[in-house]
């Protein structure tokens, strides 16, 4: 190789070289320090956009999480209360088996409707305040009420296989008129008075009916309590689908952050051998350049 002055060949290649060891090692330390090893589309174009894509993905995944939880709580409140509205009507069921067994007088049968009219009238309470997030679940109509079926957005597509459709059903009134009305076949029953009379046999004067039939009554009572459990019943099947979608969500969630990490993590082992690695050669081509520059000086002991 020629001694020039002009042109340090080996200055230029160690120059070169340096910068190569500079740009390793900084990308090692960027590496680290953010603990991906994809951070621009320049690192991988097509690991970049994928990376994005799954990142989007995952943040749905968390909202159809929540709504998933959300409908799963909105039914466990709607069981819950008609819990309740069972343990009155029960109630109300054998204080209508006592007042039918004769040997009650006029002021203890008035004492058994005064508690029955109590029971049902927290019937009724329960049933117009049950609600979620605004929405009277227990009203059938009315301001608040549920009318329709409710869509619950559990995955990511807008097709039905994202969706779990709570029926309208499940949000019918729970009102001691509606229930009755329902299922006795009598019209008369459609207020808490006249379902408490025809419970005990006592009017609303304090007097006794010609001909209760307390019987026939509490047939229509265990009617009611029966469709009480078909509903419960209704709910227990919609909550294990919400359940199953929750848990299928988690192992989606779960596999797509491994693809995630596997992708775009930087292993910080190999990040840490590449580092000493450059810093080596940064340290070692550094020394060498500088003692390339200073090889046109020897041009000068030939003069």
């Amino acid at each position: 190789m020629a001694l020039t002055i002009n042109t340090n060949l080996s200055s230029i290649v160690a120059q070169k070289n340096l910068a190569n060891a500079t740009g390793s090692l900084n990308k090692a330390i960027e590496r680290m320090t953010t603990g991906y090893k994809i951070n621009h589309a320049g690192d991988n174009a097509a690991g970049y956009s994928i990376a994005r894509n799954w990142e989007t993905q995952l943040g749905s995944l968390d909202v159809a999480a929540d709504n998933a939880a959300m409908g799963a709580d909105m039914m466990t409140t709607l069981e819950d209360h008609y819990s309740l509205i069972s343990t009155h009507l029960q109630r109300v069921r054998d204080l209508t088996e006592q007042a039918a067994n004769g040997t009650y007088g006029t002021s203890s049968l008035q004492a058994i409707k005064s508690e029955i009219t109590a029971r049902l009238d927290e019937v009724d309470r329960i049933a117009k305040n049950c609600e979620y997030n605004g929405r009277k679940m227990m009203l059938g109509s009315g301001d608040g009420a549920i009318t329709s079926a409710i869509n619950l957005q559990v995955g990511l597509y807008s097709s039905d296989d994202s969706k779990i459709t709570l029926a309208a059903s499940l949000f019918h009134s729970a009102q001691v008129g509606d229930l009755f009305k329902d299922h006795s076949g009598d019209s008369t029953l459609t207020t808490i008075a006249k379902v408490a009379e025809a419970c005990t046999g006592v009017n609303a004067s304090g007097q006794l009916v010609a001909s209760p039939n307390q019987a026939a009554m509490l047939n229509k009572i265990d009617n009611v309590i029966k469709e009480i459990s078909n509903r419960t019943t209704t709910l227990g099947a919609a909550q294990n689908r919400i359940e199953s979608a929750i848990e299928s969500i988690a192992v989606q969630s779960e596999n797509m952050t491994s693809s995630l990490s596997t992708l775009r993590d930087a292993d910080i082992a190999k990040e840490s051998s590449n580092f000493i690695q450059a810093q080596i050669l940064q340290q070692a081509t550094a020394t060498l350049l500088s003692t390339a520059n200073q090889t046109p000086s020897i041009a000068l002991n030939l003069i």
